[in-house]
Order: structure tokens, then sequence, then C-alpha cells
């Protein structure tokens, strides 16, 4: 990972936000995010990979995260990323694919949100997800890399 004092600062916040969540496995969601930015190459993928789900699943807003400093460039990426339950999933998915911040965290994102290895005991709704996030990512990608 990119280590620079805006990614340490998203890394303590991130850690913050999410301390006290587990994902569906019961395995501390912190670590999701953090994969996330180790695949990132620049700062600004970095610092949206960890914040992703801050916005969604938090009490912290985009506008709190601007509040705090972190640049526009990322606070655009976080918005677009924040999946307003209003709009339907592969319309949100189309709306990420214009920023290539928001693209590359989603893509990531998506990626590992699809391996079940992730899970004890993949049940049918896990499965049904998956097929949901391989329909995202071929909207993201050219269908021979989804």
């Amino acid at each position: 990972m990119l280590y620079t004092p805006l990614t340490k600062k998203a890394l303590r916040l991130c850690f913050e936000a999410h301390k006290d969540q587990v994902d569906k496995s019961g395995t501390p969601y912190v670590f999701h995010p953090f994969h996330l930015a180790e695949q990132m190459e620049t700062e600004e993928t970095v610092v949206t990979a960890l914040l992703h789900d801050v916005a969604e699943d938090t009490a912290y807003t985009v506008a709190d995260l601007a509040a705090m400093g972190f640049p526009e460039s990322v606070t655009e990426a976080l918005a677009l990323l924040t999946h307003d339950k209003a709009v339907p999933y592969l319309d949100y998915v189309a709306a990420v694919k214009t920023n290539p911040i928001a693209r590359a965290v989603k893509i990531a994102d998506l990626r590992h949100n699809s391996d079940l290895s992730r899970l004890d005991a993949p049940d049918e709704q896990a499965l049904r997800r998956r097929e949901t996030y391989q329909k995202a990512l071929a909207i993201l990608l050219d269908e021979s890399e989804a």
C-alpha cells in the first residue's frame, strides 16, 4: 500500500468507522477495505478504497469526509460509490463507471465480494449476490475481463 499522510489519515478513519463491524462470516469488516486498498496504485484510489463504505455503512457522510479535508477527487468518487437504495443497483454501477477512481475501487470491491471462500457456508442468497456482482463487473469491464 502507498503510505502518505493522506492515506494514513484514511487508514485511521477507516479503522475507527468500521472497528465494531463484522462481515457476513464474522471477520472484522475493516479487513475488507484494507484488502482493496492494498490493490490500489495511487494515493486517490488507496484513500477511496479505504473509505468506500464509510458513508454507506456508518454515521459519517461524504460531506463529513470533505470537511475533514479529503480531496474533492476522492469525495466525488465516494459519492458515486455510496449506493442510494432508491437507485437500481445496475444503474448505480453504470454511474460508478463514469469516474476512474470509483471504477477502480468498485472493480476490486466486486471481485472481493464475489469470493465465496470468504464465507463459512455460502447459501443461495450469497450465490445470487455473486451473480449480481458478475453482472456489475461486466458493466465495469470488457466482457473478456469479467
